[in-house]
């Protein structure tokens, strides 16, 4: 059984943290960009959690490092994107495996201000209660650039799943530190 003790400090924080976020949802697939967006799952399944925030982007792409650093240059850029709205959190689905194809976390790392490893470590860990060392074929970072929290998992449902499970809580939280 894992206690987990909450600080005042950090339950007064959240109480104050902003309650809606706006978010961006990229979705990066060589066989999903030629298909249509009931067909991408993880998307949907992102968009759907997203319920008491706002997604202000939803974009499927190729596996191509320099259309998402345009479409995250879009989301975080001074210049508010066609939708007339910044984001304030990325979550991008896809492209992280071992493949050659897969450039989603080498790219992001590279334009990160700094690396919330946490997400990564954490999401490894419950990949691994659920299914063993296979773990280790497993890639999911995050991240901040330009005052934006970016967060980058697997492209299959339970993966999304997963990585919505460890971050709703703290969506809000995390916006407000970096607010501040």
């Amino acid at each position: 059984m894992v206690h987990h003790m909450k600080s005042k400090s950090m339950e007064e924080h959240r109480r104050k943290s902003p309650i809606k976020v706006k978010v961006g949802v990229i979705t990066l697939s060589d066989s999903r960009y030629l298909e249509d967006e009931e067909k991408d799952i993880s998307g949907r399944l992102i968009i759907d959690s997203l319920q008491d925030h706002e997604v202000v982007n939803y974009s499927i792409i190729p596996d191509d490092a320099d259309l998402l650093l345009e479409e995250v240059e879009n989301l975080t850029g001074e210049v508010e994107d066609l939708t007339g709205k910044k984001a304030d959190v990325i979550i991008t689905t896809g492209g992280t495996g071992i493949g050659e194809r897969d450039i989603t976390i080498e790219t992001l790392k590279k334009i990160f201000d700094k690396e919330l490893d946490g997400f990564g470590e954490i999401f490894r860990y419950e990949t691994y209660q659920e299914l063993g060392t296979g773990a280790l074929l497993t890639r999911a970072t995050a991240g901040v650039y330009k005052k934006t929290l970016i967060i980058s998992m697997p492209g299959s449902p339970n993966a999304a799943k997963l990585g919505l499970k460890i971050i709703l809580p703290e969506l809000g939280h995390l916006v407000k530190h970096l607010r501040d």
